[in-house]
């Protein structure tokens, strides 16, 4: 199953684009709630490069990878990538005075869809606001 996120970030799709792949900005951003922060960062944006962040709660109980291979990047309009035995897409669509950005990725089995759902639309927004921040 398929699940898809998206927001519109009031921002020019350079700096929208920028922000996505530079690890400096990804450990700024890459959170679904305040308790949570990314440790570390690492983008090799090429097909067949890498990349992988660290998430793990700030009180240091919990932790994870979510790393994977880039399979094809169109700059400034796309970045499709395999992690596991699943696939994501995200898609940077100009629109009016900024970007919509639209992430599609394969649902995994361990949480419910509702739950995957909302802690990726919260890293989502959580992208948009670090982006419009410093404009």
């Amino acid at each position: 199953m398929k699940i898809t996120v998206e927001k519109h970030v009031n921002a020019p799709i350079a700096k929208v684009w920028s922000a996505y792949t530079t690890p400096a900005d990804i450990k700024q951003w890459n959170t679904a709630s305040d308790d949570w922060h990314t440790t570390s960062s690492s983008v090799d944006l090429r097909v067949g490069g890498q990349f992988s962040s660290r998430m793990e709660a700030k009180d240091g109980s919990f932790g994870f990878d979510f790393a994977g291979t880039y399979t094809r990047i169109e700059p400034q309009k796309l970045i499709a990538y395999s992690f596991g035995d699943r696939t994501g897409l995200v898609e940077f669509l100009p629109e009016g005075d900024g970007v919509n950005v639209r992430v599609t990725f394969d649902a995994e089995t361990q949480n419910p869809v509702e739950q995957q759902r909302g802690g990726w639309q919260a890293i989502l927004d959580n992208f948009a606001k670090h982006v419009e921040a410093s404009r």
